[in-house]
């Protein structure tokens, strides 16, 4: 009989191979992230200048009001509805989308309407939109 406790052999724990996993998942996530592409938007920005040339083509403009109202060539829309706005531009112009479209909004009117007056003329198909700005004095 052998009363001698058995030796027990102190288990060993491989790391060679959890650490080339890893090393190799490090590789992978370094070259993945470099095809991932940022979007980008490409602004053109609107240019002041001191002169502005006359126009001898048509154009259709739409002023926005320090408070969000409208106006299609200089006529007041009856509410500052964007349905409304539609409506007025296509009443205008008819089925030539091919005029050029000039937004004048106030320094201080909101972002939104004047967001709202761009979507309406882009949604009719109009591909010429202006803004106008006013030089600043030196």
């Amino acid at each position: 009989m052998n009363l001698h406790p058995r030796r027990l052999n102190e288990p060993e724990v491989n790391l060679t191979s959890l650490i080339d996993v890893v090393f190799l998942l490090l590789i992978f996530f370094m070259v993945s992230t470099s095809f991932t592409k940022e979007s980008e938007l490409k602004v053109n920005l609107p240019e002041a200048i001191t002169e502005v040339p006359a126009s001898l083509d048509p154009s259709l403009e739409i002023v926005v009001t320090v408070d969000g109202k409208y106006f299609v060539n200089e006529k007041e829309l009856i509410n500052s509805d964007p349905s409304t706005l539609r409506d007025a531009l296509e009443a205008e112009v008819g089925n030539d989308r091919g005029m050029p479209v000039t937004i004048r909004a106030d320094g201080k009117a909101t972002h939104q309407s004047v967001v709202n007056a761009m979507d309406v003329a882009g949604r009719l198909g109009f591909a010429n939109l202006n803004i106008v700005t006013v030089t600043g004095k030196k």
